[in-house]
């Protein structure tokens, strides 16, 4: 009977409002709660013990859909898997085969230049259909077109997406039209749900802890990834990746050795390659510091 308060501040919002008198004007249409009660009948759900972790989570994962972009949870261009078109068909076969993922976008002359998306089970049938002669295989004839969205789209809007043209892949552009990586049905389901694994995944390899409390991270590791690994909660809201964080907090591309302390931790520039972090040592402090500075050590 304790928990009735607490679901009460979350399930007002679910029942219909009475209408005012004929003769009262009708106030202004609402379509949702402010968020910010949502979270506090949410926090006040928690603290009642009303619902367990998980449930927490899966909501909070659906109020945060209205905020993130497919930007923040995209496979970065990096980290993409991708095929040359001009491949040999028996090596297309074979990456495809080998490959842990069922699409893989084509490209042809640059890597920039995506020119369509291979499904291994259109690969599969087509190659049943050619009594298995690798060699007639034409990759351009099955590739299925691919489709392009704006790293701005949120993640409600591209979750609709996905299910009005039955699709679980696209690939993120920015301003320009220049690719800036993929993003996935699964994607936006783990958001709400957690993480989904299944035997293909690869463990999380990103981030590596030390005994003496620090951990090396890879510059290209999504901060949010980052956060989940290590149950830290870096701000992601003006970078998407560990490198992009320091850069954007320090105002200059650091030169190895370089450290920096913001945000209650201490971030130290191992290794670059050009004008890319490619690798940091962070170790979390027990102060959280206001502002970023230099670390003259």
């Amino acid at each position: 009977m304790s928990r009735a308060p607490a679901f009460y501040g979350l399930s007002r919002w679910l029942k219909p409002k009475p209408r005012p008198p004929a003769r009262a004007p009708l106030p202004a249409p609402t379509t949702e709660p402010a968020e910010d009660e949502l979270r506090q009948a949410l926090d006040a759900l928690r603290r009642a013990a009303g619902i367990v972790g998980d449930d927490l989570a899966m909501i909070e994962g659906l109020l945060n859909l209205r905020e993130l972009e497919v930007s923040d949870i995209m496979v970065h261009r990096t980290k993409m898997a991708t095929l040359d078109a001009g491949l040999p068909p028996a090596d297309i076969v074979r990456e495809v085969l080998a490959s842990p993922h069922t699409r893989l976008p084509l490209w042809r002359d640059t890597p920039d230049n995506i020119v369509g998306v291979l499904h291994a089970k259109d690969l599969l049938r087509e190659l049943q259909a050619l009594g298995n002669d690798i060699d007639r295989l034409d990759v351009g004839t099955i590739a299925r077109p691919p489709w392009f969205v704006p790293d701005v789209t949120l993640l409600t809007d591209q979750l609709k997406a996905f299910r009005r043209r039955k699709q679980h892949f696209a690939l993120v552009v920015d301003e320009y039209g220049e690719v800036m990586g993929l993003v996935t049905l699964e994607d936006i389901l783990e958001e709400i749900v957690g993480d989904i694994a299944d035997e293909h995944d690869k463990a999380f390899t990103g981030a590596r802890r030390h005994p003496d409390g620090s951990v090396s991270v890879e510059g290209s590791v999504p901060i949010r990834d980052l956060n989940r690994a290590m149950g830290w909660s870096l701000p992601d809201e003006e970078a998407t990746t560990v490198a992009g964080l320091v850069i954007h907090e320090a105002r200059i591309i650091p030169e190895p050795g370089q450290a920096f302390l913001f945000h209650g931790f201490r971030f130290q520039v191992m290794r670059k390659q050009r004008n890319r972090i490619t690798l940091l040592r962070v170790v979390p402090l027990r102060a959280t510091r206001a502002r970023p500075r230099t670390d003259a050590r």
